[in-house]
């Protein structure tokens, strides 16, 4: 083998610089090596919303003022993607000071397409700082902190966050600090994309609690919905309780004895101390309620027997009612530091709803007809078929579906 020596190599490389050969060689190395002008890739900015139990909030924008400036938004994967790449690289090359005085010029525009809502209402924006840090090495994007801070009413219940896309996608997250109490709450971070707001983030679990007779009402309010309009499983349930027998008694006993069992398996579901999926209790709540319309059609009013066995099973079937009213108890939601209170006010508005549909069928058909030989045969027993019917048909629906 030949050894190569010095004066080969230097003859190898002068021989290189005549050829042709060279040419794509150098325009490769000039594309691979950094110019002149830096790509910096588009980051999201990151804003966290602070807001204070002493009536003040503060706006955290993380970002690049440089992008924001120049019009470089998330549709492109870096700087040098977009028409506005060499202002956006003037604005890069900037001292921390000239930077700052640029972006004055800048602030009318971001006051007038940046917009912070309090319970829907627009609020006026104010700048208290601008953190901006020097060049530095221009591989590296630098990034700014814009402080926003301003005053808020201590009854604001929700805040909405809104950040052109035209400046950047952006993420959002909101904090309350009660720092007397020490009690803090972060809320989940929101993606802002495709120019829109963000979802209203409530303000209720530190900063504006609701008081007590707010708990009272929301959860009473929300019991009684879930009869009326929103339950009619367990309308059916107590009209089937109904159509057994029109003394005030025995029917109040069984609304009792249903609400006091379904308390008692709600609470207990509550806590976690028991759980059962909805697959398999919603299904049963529908067959309990063709449970009760079958039965109707065969029991006897006058017969004592008959009405206190029916007290034992609406309180079991109201165990079983009570599990389904838990789940939804549970997407409403329960307040940590009302969680009694709510939960029975919660009771209550149930009760409340299941009387009303008692009182409505006592005043449409009972008063008028009750007292009538053919009650039962006109009544009773066609009304009780169709629940009984539909119970089964979404038991049905309910297993397969």
């Amino acid at each position: 083998m030949k050894h190569l020596s010095i004066p080969h190599i230097l003859h190898f490389f002068r021989q290189l610089t005549r050829s042709q050969a060279l040419i794509p060689l150098l325009s490769l190395s000039l594309w691979i090596s950094p110019g002149p002008s830096q790509a910096d890739i588009v980051k999201p900015a990151l804003i966290e919303i602070s807001i204070f139990s002493k009536g003040t909030y503060q706006v955290e924008v993380r970002a690049s003022i440089e992008a924001i400036m120049s019009g470089i938004d998330a549709r492109y994967k870096n700087t040098q993607d977009s028409p506005n790449a060499e202002a956006y690289d003037k604005l890069r090359a900037m001292q921390a000071d000239e930077l700052l005085s640029a972006f004055e010029a800048f602030k009318p525009r971001l006051y007038n397409e940046v917009y912070l809502k309090f319970d829907g209402q627009k609020t006026p924006l104010n700048i208290s700082s601008v953190k901006i840090p020097e060049p530095g090495y221009l591989k590296v994007p630098r990034t700014s902190v814009i402080m926003l801070e301003g005053s808020i009413s201590k009854d604001v219940e929700s805040v909405i966050w809104y950040f052109p896309q035209a400046f950047a996608d952006n993420a959002v997250r909101l904090r309350q600090a009660d720092e007397n109490n020490e009690k803090w709450h972060w809320s989940n971070w929101q993606w802002l994309r495709k120019d829109q707001p963000s979802e209203a983030f409530s303000l209720t679990e530190v900063f504006n609690p609701p008081s007590l007779m707010d708990t009272i009402q929301t959860y009473t309010g929300a019991g009684f919905d879930h009869i009326l309009p929103k339950g009619l499983d367990h309308i059916l349930f107590i009209l089937g309780i109904f159509l057994l027998s029109l003394k005030m008694r025995p029917l109040l006993w069984q609304v009792t004895m249903f609400t006091l069992a379904h308390s008692i398996t709600l609470s207990l579901s509550m806590l976690d101390i028991i759980s059962l999926p909805s697959s398999i209790v919603e299904p049963l709540i529908a067959l309990s309620i063709a449970y009760i319309a079958i039965e109707n059609i065969f029991a006897k009013d006058n017969n004592e027997k008959a009405r206190n066995s029916r007290l034992a099973i609406v309180f079991a079937f109201g165990l079983l009612h009570g599990l389904g009213f838990a789940t939804m108890l549970a997407d409403f939601g329960m307040p940590d530091d009302a969680f009694t209170t709510a939960l029975i006010s919660f009771n209550i508005g149930v009760e409340l709803g299941q009387l009303f549909v008692v009182g409505v069928a006592f005043l449409a058909v009972g008063i008028w007809f009750g007292q009538k030989t053919w009650y039962r045969q006109a009544v009773i027993i066609p009304a009780s078929a169709m629940i009984a019917i539909t119970g089964l048909y979404w038991t049905y629906d309910r297993i397969v579906f």
